[in-house]
């Protein structure tokens, strides 16, 4: 089969790879000057737009950073929406705006294809393990059509609700949870260590009982050691946020903890930590401290 795939960066390279392992042949277009190594020698085409991509193909996976690209890609000039007709699927794996979402879909629809919004969590090892969890939105014939692939890219997949934008709700959930998690790691590392116990014997202790999660394990391990390469960007980290505090404004609901979240990603970037992985949150509780983890 004919897929296109446009966003090949760090999470969409290794996904287009498994779906050419599989015998797919890719179509793509760049704004880079050569594809990327993952794909290096596998059946890819480059052609010069979305608009071209989606003349080759019926069905079209879009993996880009937020809502503004995924709308040059399907609305913009020469966009996938030029060549959406009966029969096309779009399949927008992206994290971005549960209300564009919704507008989006509406495009392809007017023109007779599907749509599905299938945004996905597990970050780059995700990415290269096809382990990754996918939340789908969209019309049950749309999720089962897109099955077989995302298959070939994730293990846990899920269609939240037969709406488009209910993938994206249910991702912006996930970065509510992981943010606060990580929020809460932080806190308790900074006020154990600035007590004077080790932070890593206390992280072990905690991993033995309720308090123990995956943000425990993996990025207490990370603020323990001070290796905040991504991983997931805090700037990323920050867009999701964003759509959810705006999300939020937009259907009446307070979410207090996840704005105190957001600050504190903030004071990261404003002293130049918006490249680190998102577990370097904890160094906005550490200048609030003035002590440092494990110091």
């Amino acid at each position: 089969m004919n897929i296109g795939f446009i966003g090949l960066g760090v999470m969409g390279a290794p996904m287009a790879g498994h779906l050419a392992d599989a015998g797919h042949a890719i179509f793509t277009c760049l704004n880079r000057s050569a594809l990327p190594d993952a794909l290096d020698g596998k059946p890819v085409q480059v052609v010069g737009s979305p608009a071209e991509v989606a003349a080759h193909c019926d069905t079209v996976i879009i993996m880009v950073p937020d809502t503004p690209d995924v709308e040059r890609v399907i609305t913009g000039e020469s966009g996938v929406l030029v060549n959406v007709h009966e029969g096309s699927l779009v399949i927008d794996m992206s994290s971005i705006s549960p209300i564009a979402t919704e507008a989006l879909a509406r495009s392809v629809n007017e023109k007779g294809g599907l749509y599905v919004d299938a945004p996905v969590s597990g970050g780059e090892v995700g990415a290269k393990a096809a382990s990754l969890t996918i939340m789908c939105g969209g019309p049950q014939a749309a999720f089962d059509r897109a099955r077989p692939l995302f298959d070939l890219m994730g293990k846990n997949i899920t269609l939240i609700g037969e709406h488009n934008g209910a993938g994206q709700t249910c991702k912006i959930a996930n970065q509510i949870i992981v943010a606060l998690n990580i929020e809460a790691v932080a806190e308790a590392l900074v006020f154990a260590s600035k007590a004077g116990c080790d932070p890593a014997t206390v992280r072990e202790a905690l991993m033995g009982g309720f308090a123990s999660s995956k943000i425990l394990e993996v990025h207490g391990e990370r603020m323990i050691k001070r290796t905040m390469d991504p991983g997931f960007r805090i700037e990323l980290h920050q867009k999701d946020l964003n759509l959810a505090l705006s999300s939020a404004r937009a259907i009446g609901v307070s979410l207090p903890n996840t704005a105190t979240a957001q600050e504190l990603f903030n004071s990261c970037s404003a002293n130049g930590g918006a490249q680190d992985d998102h577990s370097g949150m904890v160094k906005a509780l550490e200048r609030l401290a003035n002590h440092e983890v494990g110091s």
